[in-house]
């Protein structure tokens, strides 16, 4: 059976001027002429990729694709759309991502996490909405420095990151103290793995190694303003955040 969105092993079952046919008699997929290795015949096999050219018809290519069906991977943008962005990856058709699976707006030359899947129309696509694709837990414990990607961020909870691509984790809202952006690369560190699996993460250091940091850019400011700090203790969490991009909490700390 010719299975749409993975690579496969098929058999060539008929050669013609154009290209050859794979797969069976009743199921069969072209392949072009300008993909078929020299010296092919029928009843050989060759490994390819199934997808929809521009007509959006089955078509064979022995290039390998950069994603496949059920997968996460970062994919740039080659193009927006008044009907959605295009995805580069790696075959001469771009990628097709809806504007309903995206997540945030989209912009050519980033890159975004996506999963690919078959729409109702029996074509390929990207979502953005990849919390599905998500495996739980892994070998992470407290404290672990890991890498992740950042796939979508929502007020009032945090930025929901994929550790190594393929883990559910998230950032809470009140450990977030900088700009993030969806698709950033991150480093941080495992502060919690819940009962479910699911990885919580910080971006600042433990608060004995984040506060010489945070001292530093107090400094900063008190340089600023001539060897004057204008904050004090009744300082309100929103300005401290704003200014300095760290919690009250470590605020004190740093000045300490």
């Amino acid at each position: 059976m010719i299975e749409l969105g993975k690579t496969q092993c098929l058999n060539i079952v008929k050669v013609t001027d154009f290209g050859v046919y794979l797969g069976t008699e009743e199921d069969k997929v072209l392949l072009p002429k300008k993909q078929v290795p020299d010296d092919v015949e029928e009843g050989d096999a060759l490994t390819v990729f199934v997808y929809r050219d521009s007509s959006d018809r089955l078509i064979a290519t022995t290039n390998k694709p950069k994603i496949q069906l059920g997968e996460l991977k970062r994919l740039k943008v080659s193009q927006v759309t008044g009907i959605g962005a295009f995805l580069d990856w790696g075959l001469e058709k771009d990628l097709f991502l809806p504007f309903k699976e995206q997540t945030c707006r989209v912009m050519v030359g980033e890159e975004y996490l996506v999963a690919l899947y078959i729409d109702k129309s029996s074509r390929l696509a990207a979502t953005m909405d990849v919390y599905k694709y998500m495996k739980i837990a892994g070998d992470y414990e407290k404290d672990d420095i890991v890498e992740g990607i950042i796939y979508e961020i929502k007020e009032g909870l945090g930025a929901f990151v994929a550790v190594d691509g393929e883990y559910a984790a998230m950032i809470p809202e009140k450990e977030i103290h900088e700009k993030l952006r969806v698709g950033q690369r991150i480093t941080a560190r495992v502060t919690n793995v819940r009962e479910d699996g699911k990885i919580n993460l910080s971006i600042r250091q433990k608060a004995y190694e984040q506060m010489d940091k945070d001292a530093e850019a107090v400094l900063r400011v008190i340089q600023e303003y001539d060897g004057v700090l204008p904050y004090n203790d009744k300082a309100s969490p929103q300005l401290i955040e704003r200014d300095f991009h760290m919690s009250k909490a470590a605020f004190k700390r740093a000045v300490g």
